[in-house]
């Protein structure tokens, strides 16, 4: 970070406002990537160290020129070297994480939440679903940290969700984030292998960020996403190996007029490569982000002879 002593910085720097844009200045020194819920080095200076101070990243502008403790300086200070020196995405050194809104826990036993799946829980998949209707039951498929599925429940307040995931180190992490939101009687936790677990189950609407990261992108991941589980960001050569189970299987747990939401990423181009034949209603996000599909269960039957013969 610099070859100061944190005694001589901390006689150096004294308020928020001077720490943040060190820590800005020396994070952009250090070529961190940002990318697990900041941008920035900026945001993510700020995001730490309100983080250290107990304080709401909304209240930043009202504090910049508060003055900061002895302690308060020292443990800031410590907190921007581990960034710097063990290139852990911020949201692990706090065990905080935003998502549509909300607070969540999180550590390396799920991945950060960032998808942009969040703008369209948040206008309540207007576009995307039915006119008129509002789904009874949902699944969030790989759920993770339980972040698409809790916020679901907090826009449907009146549905059914299940948050299902492959891995139990996730799904307890998932568990940790049902209870602080209160949520123990709306959302299950389950595990399952893709459908496994939910065989006989039907939903009007299903949502999925599976791992679909392609293997040529996953040896060129900054440090930063080594720190994530491996298996919430691979899937298989070109990305698609889950996503191709989700595609041939889904049709059989969507009711008449429930559709599929899907997370893809860059590995989009994999998919209209692969199944030039289907016509996938890629969403446009006002917030930024992109390679999300659409499709509803008519479409996945008209085209399943596809979807089953390349799972």
């Amino acid at each position: 970070m610099t070859d100061q002593p944190i005694e001589q910085l901390s006689s150096e720097l004294t308020t928020i406002n001077d720490f943040v844009r060190f820590g800005a200045s020396a994070f952009n020194q250090a070529g961190l990537y940002f990318g697990h819920g900041t941008d920035n080095a900026w945001d993510e200076a700020v995001f730490l160290t309100m983080f250290t101070l107990n304080l709401p990243d909304n209240l930043f502008s009202q504090v910049v020129s508060c003055k900061l403790t002895l302690q308060e300086k020292k443990e800031l200070l410590a907190l921007y070297q581990r960034r710097i020196n063990e290139e852990i995405p911020a949201a692990y050194l706090t065990n905080q994480a935003n998502f549509a809104g909300l607070p969540f826990y999180v550590d390396e036993r799920v991945l950060v939440p960032r998808s942009p799946i969040g703008e369209l829980i948040l206008n309540k998949f207007n576009d995307q679903l039915s006119e008129g209707s509002k789904p009874s039951r949902i699944l969030d498929l790989c759920t993770g940290s339980g972040c698409i599925a809790i916020a679901c429940a907090y826009q449907f307040p009146e549905a059914e969700v299940d948050a299902v995931d492959l891995s139990i180190d996730a799904l307890n992490v998932c568990q940790i984030n049902i209870e602080s939101h209160g949520l123990m009687e709306q959302v299950i936790p389950i595990q399952s292998d893709i459908f496994s677990g939910v065989e006989e189950q039907v939903y009007d609407l299903i949502v999925t960020n599976p791992p679909y990261v392609d293997q040529e992108d996953v040896d060129a991941l900054p440090q930063e996403f080594l720190h994530e589980p491996e298996m919430g960001l691979g899937s298989g050569n070109d990305g698609l190996d889950i996503t191709r189970k989700i595609l041939a299987q889904a049709a059989n747990h969507l009711s008449e007029r429930g559709v599929l939401i899907c997370e893809v990423g860059n590995s989009q181009v994999h998919v209209e490569a692969q199944y030039p034949e289907v016509d996938f209603d890629w969403i446009t996000f006002e917030k930024g982000g992109h390679g999300v599909f659409r499709l509803t269960k008519s479409q996945l039957e008209q085209y399943s002879e596809i979807f089953k013969a390349r799972a």
